[in-house]
């Protein structure tokens, strides 16, 4: 009996090595692509304590070898696509992301995105694409506060953290979303709040979508507004965008600024406003002035939290002017250049304010 056991159980093991060669048994792993821009994530300095370093130093496949167990996570693919400090994002890219994108998720060879981004201008990039990309498919963007070389780096854990949220089959219609720091923000919502340390990006108005914390992903809600296959923006054969500029509101403000950007080519102007939009006497008639010569517009508010009042001190329809509703002016500039690409009303401006 002892022999049979043995020889039965030798015989198991072998059955199951086969199966495990074979891939039975095994779940398989979805196939992720990172695209990189650059940023800090990917910056390196000469001292791990010190403050100074340059972005954009490591390339994408030596940043993916540098986080332990990634792989086990999905099949990784990388591409450069920049290699950059954020500060230096341009509509270029911004245009190139999205059409590769958009690219990549039409193959079913292709399960989501993993975008590496500066912070500092990575929520308008979540933003834009947020509008252009046309896909259910998981969209994230991560980065780092600390670059690669520095003590105790935030880049390689925010990076596993994004591809686990990619890869994971309940991402699918949230739009583009942030991961930073163990949170997921959406793209409309999500804000650089302080200047560098690694809790900077906050959602202060709609709150956080769900947490990713060492892979483990936990939704809370669903994102607000219009996005990705529900928005009517695309940038199927956009080569550029409008010009769009933003005048920055503050006591005893100059009255010309608005004159002086459209003397220079701006197509339309967004608002930093004080308060719920505010601005001076002076350049509240530069506003009416750019309005009725055809230059939309937009009151946002430079005070961090809060939606600016349609009818408030302000009242648009006395002026031409359209409200950003809670978007910030970096948003209400990428809105408004998308929504020049045509011929609109104040009426169907502030509609699109109010919906993404």
């Amino acid at each position: 009996m002892k022999t049979l056991h043995f020889n039965y159980r030798n015989m198991l093991l072998a059955l199951m090595l086969c199966f495990s060669i074979l891939g039975f048994g095994q779940a398989k792993l979805p196939n992720i692509v990172i695209l990189a821009t650059g940023g800090t994530i990917a910056g390196a300095g000469v001292s791990s304590t010190g403050s100074a370093y340059t972005s954009g130093q490591v390339k994408i496949e030596a940043m993916i070898d540098a986080v332990p167990n990634i792989r086990s996570l999905a099949n990784l693919k990388g591409e450069q696509i920049a290699n950059v400090g954020s500060q230096d994002m341009s509509v270029k890219v911004w245009l190139d992301l999205a059409n590769r994108i958009n690219t990549l998720l039409a193959s079913p060879d292709v399960d989501g995105i993993v975008i590496t981004h500066g912070t500092d201008t990575q929520e308008e990039t979540a933003y834009f694409l947020n509008l252009v990309v046309k896909s259910e498919k998981p969209v994230v963007l991560t980065g780092s506060m600390r670059p690669s070389t520095a003590l105790s780096a935030d880049g390689p854990l925010n990076m596993y953290n994004a591809v686990a949220l990619a890869a994971n089959p309940n991402a699918k219609g949230y739009g583009v979303m942030v991961v930073m720091n163990d949170d997921i923000h959406a793209a409309r919502d999500v804000r650089k709040m302080i200047s560098t340390p690694v809790h900077t990006f906050q959602s202060p108005q709609e709150g956080l979508i769900g947490t990713v914390i060492f892979g483990d992903v936990l939704f809370f809600h669903k994102p607000s507004g219009r996005h990705t296959t529900n928005s009517e923006f695309s940038v199927d054969g956009l080569k550029s965008l409008p010009r769009v500029d933003i005048v920055y509101g503050c006591a005893d403000m100059s009255t010309d600024l608005i004159d002086i950007m459209i003397k220079a080519g701006a197509k339309g102007i967004v608002i930093a406003g004080v308060g719920d939009g505010n601005m001076n006497a002076g350049t509240l008639e530069a506003v009416k002035r750019a309005t009725k010569a055809g230059i939309p517009v937009v009151r946002a508010t430079r005070v961090p939290i809060g939606a600016v009042l349609i009818k408030g001190e302000v009242v648009d329809t006395d002026y031409g002017s359209v409200s950003s509703d809670e978007l910030n002016p970096q948003k209400a500039r990428i809105l408004l250049m998308l929504s020049l690409s045509k011929n609109r009303s104040r009426e169907d401006l502030q509609r699109l304010f109010i919906e993404y």
